[in-house]
């Protein structure tokens, strides 16, 4: 059972939490936790500060107070020790006054900072099961057998964690049978031995690693939303959850920009066809959403609608037109040479049209000097032609029947009047994307979910019962 951050964002939720956790009598929950509410990026703003002061610290940083006193107040509302906690906040401290003296916060001081929200909700809580009669044991993931990469704030899950993990819970378990309490996100990188984090929501990923090493029978995501949905709410109120996806049609949502889970996530729960379930902690009768290995697509036309805002597109036509060797191989290098993601491709022998992705993990976009020098670098070898403020709407859904919903898509789009710079299919076979206009992209989202949704919801109610 995975509970993010705003499920764990007060002293009121964690109780709640701690209900849901004990309403499964006959289960042996384990339990990963995200940092408590909006600590991740107060920490974040706290290194930002420290990095900035004199020396000696002498600014104040509020953010670390904001911290503080969130999870004293907690404490008290809960009836626990703050000792189980306070250790931590001398080494945090110690810590901002180092970034302050040394005026360096790297990646990899980045990812120590982060770790602390983690590592504080996890020990609340926990000291709160405990408090209530519910025998609990907190774990760092860091030093529970999860190994990752050295790659500070994207880390990747090494092979050598699922045994580490599985022999470490196990060995405890038959110790003392307690629930473990994990902290989600974090891992330990396996040369430097330093913490990691696995990007943003990467308690999603631990939890369904933890689910893979142990052999789990089900993985459940405790979210705000009511499961993964049609489309994002916040575009349009008329969004509906989904009842079932496939892992693969999970991964695409992810990636394309649905803020329900992390990219990644869904690849060892595929590997081990270990279910996910993605429920509501502020409304838990609710369904959710069920993501399985396969499901019946016979009659599904669309899944979901994804809306990614703020890419940048480029256009590329090779110099020498027909037939030049390695043209497709000198643009991609060029890109990992600068460290480049590329989102979205369509291409052909002398020309390819692309969206570049923003960097993985803490929301910045590409700077305009990293834009340029690669705009200088391609054109020794094609003409160029940038495009910024553009979006990616990504149709989830049975790409079987493309042909229906692209008709479906472009008859919206010709009332519109919006034209298609470009489109690409994903080789999952579940996806396909579209690029407008950033000041076009909304608008789209909520006449297409109409088109394909409240169109046939409407369709249904107004049938005779019996007809469907």
């Amino acid at each position: 059972m995975k509970f993010g951050g705003s499920s764990v964002s007060s002293a009121a939720r964690m109780k709640e939490v701690a209900t849901l956790v004990q309403s499964f009598p006959g289960e042996r929950p384990v339990l990963v936790l995200s940092a408590m509410g909006k600590t991740t990026n107060n920490l974040l703003a706290a290194g930002e500060k420290a990095l900035h002061c004199g020396v000696p610290m002498t600014c104040y940083i509020e953010e670390f107070s904001v911290i503080k006193d969130l999870h004293v107040r907690t404490a008290k509302e809960l009836g626990i020790d703050q000792a189980v906690f306070s250790d931590l906040f001398e080494e945090l401290g110690m810590l901002l006054t180092g970034i302050a003296l040394m005026k360096e916060l790297t990646p990899r001081t980045q990812d120590n900072l982060v770790s602390f929200g983690e590592r504080l909700s996890t020990r609340v809580f926990a000291a709160y099961l405990n408090k209530i009669g519910v025998k609990a044991r907190q774990y760092d993931a860091f030093e529970a057998g999860f190994i990752t990469t050295d790659e500070f704030r994207n880390a990747e899950i090494l092979e050598a964690t699922y045994p580490a993990v599985a022999k470490r819970l196990h060995e405890d378990w038959r110790r003392d049978q307690a629930v473990p309490v994990f902290t989600g996100f974090l891992g330990k990188g396996e040369k430097t031995g330093a913490i990691t984090t696995l990007g943003r929501g990467g308690s999603d990923l631990t939890a369904t690693v933890i689910g893979k090493a142990l052999g789990l029978r089900e993985v459940q995501v405790w979210k705000d939303v009511d499961g993964v949905l049609t489309c994002d709410p916040n575009v349009h109120s008329l969004a509906v959850p989904v009842p079932c996806l496939t892992f693969d049609e999970a991964t695409e949502l992810a990636y394309f920009g649905a803020q329900v889970l992390h990219p990644q996530s869904m690849r060892p729960a595929r590997e081990a066809n270990i279910p996910v379930r993605v429920k509501n902690s502020y409304n838990p009768h609710v369904p959710g959403t069920l993501i399985t290995k396969k499901r019946d697509m016979s009659e599904t036309l669309l899944t979901s609608i994804v809306l990614k805002r703020n890419i940048t597109m480029l256009d590329i036509v090779s110099t020498r037109m027909l037939g030049q060797v390695g043209f497709l191989a000198k643009v991609f290098s060029t890109f990992e040479e600068l460290g480049i993601s590329v989102d979205v491709v369509a291409t052909s022998e002398v020309s390819i049209s692309l969206t570049l992705d923003p960097i993985k993990i803490w929301s910045r976009d590409l700077i305009q000097t990293e834009l340029d020098n690669m705009v200088t670098k391609l054109r020794k070898i094609a003409k160029v032609k940038l495009l910024q403020k553009r979006s990616i709407i990504s149709l989830i859904g049975n790409v079987e029947r493309s042909s229906l919903v692209l008709k479906k898509v472009f008859s919206v789009f010709e009332e519109l009047g919006v034209k298609v710079q470009m489109i690409s299919q994903g080789a999952s076979k579940v996806n396909i994307s579209l690029i407008v206009n950033d000041s076009e992209a909304e608008r789209c989202v909520r006449e297409l979910h109409s088109a394909f949704f409240e169109q046939e919801i409407a369709i249904s109610k107004d049938l005779p019962a019996g007809i469907l």
